[in-house]
């Protein structure tokens, strides 16, 4: 007797639910199978960029502005709808999930800046990039050794930067840099950020740039940029570090953005892991070996059934951290534990879909490789595996003298 299949694609648990929520859900869902990808599997291959047609699209839906305040002109949305987007476009393409980022980046600003850009931002009509990690300072923030030194009227920015992805595209670049000379004993002091204004397609006057030769997360570049003397005007500097009276209020508030980002990248993961499992499903039903369909053997049923379970796992635990944030509670360590658990999830979930794939899994006709890829890089940006445990840890034990 045939019985009812689950489908595996999630559904919002009835705490959560609402009818708006499972509208967004639905409307994103619909959108990253017909319109993103169809066009990440012909681009992806190729390392091609995300057509402006496609932004435009997304602009329309008002992806860009989900965070964005509807006085501002955006969506008004909270956190947890961040995370539902963002898993559906990511189960498509983890590129087309994180431009949506490149909006936020236009709340970092103060009011006055945040007033002429944000209701740009929220239709996708403008877009920034972040450069903040250096060759010799990348989880360790307060290493930065890029300098912003006062002239009449403005700042010279010199150093390098790296992994700076979008910067070419961007209608702006935020750059982290140090406005006192460097102290060991004072790393956290002096650290503020910057706006640079700038052409789409042009870097600007006095940077230079060298697109990073990655191994996946196509659709954009990323690249490593050095300063010279970059003039900034007074201001460029945003104006909450213009009038913090901390010493390390930048690098207090560089930190303490990393929270909605960790989120973000846990539905980016879950999204990957999720793609691979709905794939691998179809796949093991048409594939046959020794007269069965591969789904008949309960070696591959087991795999498909451990896949399912780790996904819903991290999916539960976004849920609940989404909508604790929303409520107000600003948890970095419960989003450590998230962005933690799942992006280690996904890489584990992606390599067993590819394994499933056999042969088939490790080309470019099957997308299953792009998610294996993509998921790789999850445990590295917004926050390597290795720093969440280490926040983590120190949550739970007594500090340690290694610092």
């Amino acid at each position: 007797m045939s019985r009812p299949l689950v489908d595996p694609r999630p559904r919002i648990p009835a705490i959560y639910r609402t009818d708006e929520r499972e509208a967004i859900q639905e409307m994103a869902r619909d959108f990253a199978m017909r319109e993103v990808l169809p066009v990440a599997n012909e681009l992806d291959p190729e390392r091609g960029l995300i057509p402006d047609s496609l932004r435009a699209k997304m602009g329309e839906l008002g992806f860009f502005g989900i965070l964005v305040p509807e006085e501002d002109g955006g969506l008004g949305l909270g956190v947890f709808e961040y995370a539902l987007i963002t898993e559906e476009l990511s189960r498509a393409w983890m590129s087309v999930a994180s431009i949506i980022t490149r909006s936020g980046i236009a709340a970092a600003l103060d009011p006055t800046q945040r007033a002429a850009i944000l209701p740009l931002a929220a239709r996708g009509q403008w877009l920034g990039a972040y450069a903040m990690s250096e060759p010799g300072a990348g989880s360790d923030i307060a290493s930065i050794r890029t300098r912003a030194d006062k002239v009449d009227g403005g700042w010279l920015i010199t150093g390098q930067k790296m992994w700076c992805t979008f910067a070419d595209q961007s209608d702006g670049i935020i750059v982290v840099a140090r406005t006192t000379p460097y102290d060991p004993a004072r790393r956290r002091d002096g650290i503020r950020r910057f706006i640079v204004y700038k052409k789409p397609g042009e870097l600007p006057a006095g940077c230079t740039g060298t697109p990073v030769r990655k191994i996946g997360y196509h659709g954009w570049h990323t690249f490593e940029l050095s300063f010279d003397n970059c003039f900034v005007p007074d201001d460029g500097l945003l104006g909450y570090e213009q009038t913090d009276g901390q010493q390390d209020g930048g690098f207090k508030r560089v930190a303490e953005g990393m929270l909605t980002p960790r989120i973000h990248t846990a539905a980016r993961s879950i999204g990957l892991a999720r793609g691979a499992l709905e794939d691998s499903i179809k796949y093991v039903q048409e594939r046959e070996q020794f007269g069965h369909a591969i789904g008949d053997f309960q070696v591959t049923r087991f795999k498909i059934a451990k896949m399912a379970a780790e996904i819903e796992s991290c999916r539960a635990l976004m849920y609940e951290v989404a909508a604790d944030v929303d409520a107000g509670e600003m948890s970095d360590v419960r989003a450590a534990m998230l962005k933690y658990s799942a992006s280690e999830m996904s890489e584990r979930v992606t390599s067993e879909a590819l394994q499933l794939h056999g042969g088939a899994g490790y080309t470019t006709d099957f997308p299953i490789e792009r998610y294996w890829r993509d998921a790789r890089l999850t445990k590295i940006f917004e926050g390597t595996s290795e720093i969440m445990q280490r926040l983590i840890s120190d949550r739970l034990l007594p500090p340690t003298p290694f610092r």
